[in-house]
């Protein structure tokens, strides 16, 4: 852990229900009332719990780190207790180096100052002298978009402007470490593509970045390992890897029915010659069976359609419903089971997808049965740099072998 920017070790730390610990006024709070205890740190009374668990890593740098996880497991304090908003119960957390944090909204703003004075508060906090957070103030600004607002009270901006200031000054006085919270999801797709190039960028100049999202496709494009957290450490390595860990975990067979269901459902995805889909290349068909059973009479009218989304986001990769006359459907008597099956060609690039499958009442603008989730696709390949689509281009090369045929070949390019 020599040369790492950002250490976790070992760390724990409890709290007692309906206790909150949102500032430092909170922490001082609390630790005034723990000089009044004599309660061991490896104990826990009724009203405690751990929300870390002896949770270690560690971030070098040029590294970015994923913290992900469901609500509650953890990732906000984690956050805290690094940015020394929280201190561990047990165990060792440090940052090494210039820090810039954003994990709230806000957080370190004063309302009463204007957006510029809140810029220099915050470079003063970071240890920088006056002259150099002028030096960066024309590019914060330019950078959060809120130059309009600027020498107007932070009191007044809304949550979308306050976390693009925020994000700006964290990420523009040259940090050594980076912690970014899910604020970021507050602003619109344009800034948080912004947002997410500034951090690849300063990844590439050896600034550590400690990430947490709920955007998974966004931990995987920017952070080579991530940790999947529920108070305790579930996984840790490769980002790719943890986030399709606890995507499956989450994810697949995932079936909703209105109230009062009309048909149960189960399904099997498979390859063509009935072998189970682990991992699949692009191109290959693939056929997904599902067994439907009426609990009561569905009629013909009634709408299959088959779906497919992006297990990283729920990005909707195909959505196709079929008409029930052209294809047979003709509708489900009570009791009655019906095999519905759907065949199609995998042409996507490397990722994680769920497919699944709908039934749609028009009549009355609601579901059968919704279960877009039914199986997990791994499309494995190495050939693509990015996108969805795997629209098998190939590349061809001819060189002329005289200067008429060099000639026909630029017309031929035309």
């Amino acid at each position: 852990m020599a040369n790492a920017s950002v250490v976790f070790d070992g760390v724990w730390k409890k709290f007692r229900r309906g206790e909150r610990h949102d500032s430092l006024r909170d922490l001082a709070t609390s630790s005034v009332k723990g000089l009044f205890t004599r309660q061991r740190k490896t104990e826990l009374s009724d009203q405690e719990f751990w929300a870390v668990e002896n949770v270690s890593f560690e971030v070098k740098p040029g590294e970015a780190f994923g913290i992900i996880g469901p609500n509650g497991a953890g990732k906000s304090t984690t956050l805290k207790l690094l940015t020394r908003i929280l201190r561990p119960t047990r165990g060792r957390c440090e940052v090494r180096g210039r820090a810039g944090a954003l994990i709230e909204v806000a957080a370190g703003f004063h309302p009463d100052l204007t957006g510029r004075e809140n810029v220099y508060l915050q470079g003063t906090i970071m240890g920088m002298k006056r002259q150099e957070i002028a030096t960066r103030l024309e590019e914060i600004v330019e950078f959060s978009g809120v130059r309009a607002f600027i020498d107007t009270p932070v009191k007044r901006y809304s949550s979308g402007m306050n976390a693009r200031l925020g994000f700006s000054i964290a990420a523009h006085l040259d940090p050594d470490v980076l912690i970014i919270d899910e604020v970021l999801s507050v602003g619109d797709m344009l800034f948080q593509r912004k947002c997410l190039q500034r951090m690849l960028d300063y990844r590439a100049r050896g600034t550590a970045i400690v990430f947490v999202s709920h955007h998974l496709a966004s931990v995987v494009q920017l952070c080579q390992s991530a940790i999947l957290l529920r108070n305790q450490t579930v996984m840790i390595g490769d980002a790719t890897a943890v986030v399709h860990h606890y995507l499956d975990q989450t994810s697949s067979g995932q079936i909703t029915a209105e109230k009062d269901a009309k048909v149960t459902l189960r399904a099997t995805l498979s390859h063509v010659d009935g072998r189970t889909v682990d991992e699949c290349r692009p191109g290959e068909t693939l056929v997904l069976d599902t067994w439907i059973t009426a609990l009561e009479d569905v009629g013909s009218h009634i709408v299959p359609a088959f779906l497919c989304n992006r297990m990283e986001d729920d990005l909707v990769i195909y959505d196709v419903n079929f008409s029930g006359a052209e294809e047979g459907w003709g509708g489900l008597r009570a009791g009655e089971t019906m095999k519905m099956t759907f065949r199609f060609s995998c042409h996507l690039t490397r990722g994680s997808y769920n497919v699944g499958m709908n039934l749609y009442d028009p009549h009355t603008s609601s579901f059968v049965v919704k279960a877009p989730r039914l199986a997990n696709i791994k499309v494995f390949e190495d050939r693509t740099y990015a996108g969805i689509a795997d629209l098998a281009a190939r590349m061809v090369l001819a060189r002329p072998e005289s200067e008429r045929q060099a000639e026909d070949l630029s017309h031929a390019g035309h």
